[in-house]
């Protein structure tokens, strides 16, 4: 073994080591005073009262409905423009009984053959399904400034929709093109 492979060998062998010393309780030698600690009944009842549902911790699924993930107009048998979603998103916040959500979508405007205007306006829906019922559904205009050479991105957010929550709903998020 030559000497310049030895700091190649070592230095990976010393860093794990090296590691484990700050592992702390990870592999024993927690705190000596929490050992053989129990908690009351009264302190389990209060943990479990103030426990958060596990929508809290995971956010409903937003999804593209089936065929809205796309919109295409037409000219005759000739495409003026398509508008396609690339990205969509959500964010929740649990309080009250009550989820807070935001929902945004990323898409761009493709111009077609019979493309002959400098802007469009793309219908995206957002709506809001408890236990297979809307609780909210808004379609909103979105514009769109559309060049042959360019990128033609959009995106929109909706923010505060409030939607009631106690606990097992089965709740999603959609978004898509009305067509």
């Amino acid at each position: 073994m030559t000497l310049s492979l030895i700091p190649r060998i070592l230095t990976p062998v010393l860093a794990l080591a090296l590691a484990g010393c700050s592992m702390g309780s990870m592999f024993g030698g927690g705190d000596p005073a929490l050992a053989g600690v129990t908690p009351s009944q009264s302190q389990i009842d209060s943990a479990v009262a103030g426990a958060m549902p596990a929508i809290a911790t995971e956010c409903p699924e937003i999804r593209v409905r089936d065929g809205a993930g796309s919109y295409r107009v037409t000219s005759g048998n000739a495409v003026r423009y398509q508008a396609v979603l690339d990205r969509i998103s959500r964010n929740c916040v649990v309080s009250n009984g009550q989820i807070t959500v935001t929902m945004g979508a990323v898409g761009r405007v493709i111009p077609g053959p019979a493309f002959n205007q400098s802007a469009v306006n793309v219908p995206l829906r957002f709506v809001v399904e408890r236990d297979g019922m809307a609780t909210f559904s808004e379609l909103y205009s979105i514009p769109v400034t559309v060049a042959t050479n360019a990128a033609n991105e959009f995106s929109y957010t909706v923010e505060n929709v409030a939607v009631p929550y106690v606990g097992g709903e089965d709740i999603v998020f959609w978004v898509g093109f009305d067509n």
